[in-house]
């Protein structure tokens, strides 16, 4: 298959005819997500775990249905899923715990090309134990992260290597494989942000090897909402910061209150979209699309992709890209496309670290637009059309 665009009838918010290549903030909700959130809602089946009645029993199927659809769609043990309010959220909390465990002079490994949410808590948590965090430089003209930038940083002293799946920026995804398997010859731990990578590509986190893995599902059609998993070890040893009642065993000791259980509901059924769909058939469609894009940007006068060394740099990146238009900002090129309803970011987008070497202002960033599964050629044209007007 290498078209999907019939399945723009799926997503309820893309009546109003706009062209959303802001899907790397937030795609739009695939209708299944939607029906499932209002059916739970009205079903009474609002309740909490582990009672002696239908709701409650209700309750603790869905946290096992759900836990089961994302251990199928990231070949992981489902009795790691661990669901929390983003990404962001979910990373703060483990850190906070890792933080625990490291010593004075302990080392971590974050990268240049991460989103700061796979950054800033380790770094936090870096600076509460004496521990030193050590920052891999990615190439800025190619817009790489090689494996051996990570792996020379090792020392004995290494306790965990932090990076991106795929860049929420420019769509680099980093050889995580090699990069984990040594780290863990080296005896160090491996958190990958996977929040880029998983709407994008077919994710096996056994074939992986990383030791935390996060998600989030509003980046692949599901509810605003995170999804961490962990390994089994780290599950029930790490010093979980919870109040008392909570249980001492198992995600549940990881998860702060109460769930949305509506959330989850949404989150069961975008996981099943996708499987059902197959991620081979999206990254077709994607890969394809997001050819058009950069071969047509290249086309353009006085535009520069960022990080991309031209259109047939496509290999191992999610269809994501940044651009800059001689002589106009970001923010006036993001309005312009505004105009033509074609919904573009602009800024750093939150890869704060990335916009040095790719030679950008810390502030001003690019225009960022990324290929989701409801994009078609006509929108990729509509895009192109509106970056020539300028």
């Amino acid at each position: 298959m290498n078209t999907l665009t019939d399945l723009k009838d799926r997503f309820p918010g893309l009546s109003n005819g706009w062209a959303r290549f802001d899907g790397p903030a937030g795609t739009q909700v695939v209708d299944t997500a939607i029906d499932a959130m209002s059916e739970w809602q009205r079903s009474g089946n609002n309740a909490n775990s582990h009672g002696f009645f239908p709701a409650a029993d209700a309750c603790d199927a869905l946290v096992e249905q759900v836990s089961g659809t994302m251990g199928e769609l990231l070949g992981a043990n489902p009795e790691g899923m661990i669901f929390g309010p983003s990404t962001t959220a979910n990373l703060m909390a483990v850190t906070r715990a890792i933080s625990k465990s490291l010593s004075p002079g302990d080392e971590i490994i974050c990268t240049t090309l991460d989103h700061s949410a796979n950054v800033s808590p380790w770094q936090i948590a870096a600076e509460e134990a004496g521990a030193h965090v050590r920052m891999a430089e990615m190439d800025g003209e190619t817009g790489r992260l090689p494996v051996e930038v990570v792996t020379d940083l090792f020392t004995n002293k290494t306790k965990w290597v932090a990076v991106s799946g795929g860049s929420n920026a420019i769509g680099t995804m980093p050889d995580i494989v090699s990069i984990a398997q040594a780290a863990h010859a080296n005896g160090t731990r491996v958190a990958v942000d996977g929040v880029h990578r998983t709407p994008h590509v077919k994710v096996d986190i056994g074939e992986i090897g990383c030791d935390l893995y996060a998600t989030s599902s509003y980046k692949w059609y599901g509810p605003h909402a995170g999804v961490l998993w962990m390994a089994s070890d780290l599950l029930s040893d790490l010093p979980a910061y919870k109040i008392r009642p909570a249980p001492s065993q198992g995600a549940g000791r990881w998860q702060y209150g109460t769930p949305s259980w509506e959330t989850l509901a949404g989150i069961e059924a975008a996981g099943k979209f996708l499987l059902d769909i197959g991620m081979e058939n999206i990254s077709a469609h994607e890969q394809e699309r997001f050819k058009k894009l950069l071969s047509g940007l290249h086309e353009i006068p006085k535009v520069r992709v960022v990080g991309v060394t031209g259109p047939e740099d496509v290999v191992d990146r999610a269809p994501t890209l940044m651009f800059l238009v001689e002589g106009l900002s970001p923010e006036n090129v993001a309005k312009h496309l505004g105009d033509a309803q074609v919904a573009v970011w602009d800024g750093h987008n939150y890869a704060v670290d990335a916009m040095e070497p790719l030679g950008l202002h810390l502030e001003q960033g690019a225009v960022r637009a990324g290929i989701t599964a409801y994009i078609g050629d006509e929108e990729v044209d509509r895009l192109l059309e509106a970056v020539s007007s300028l």
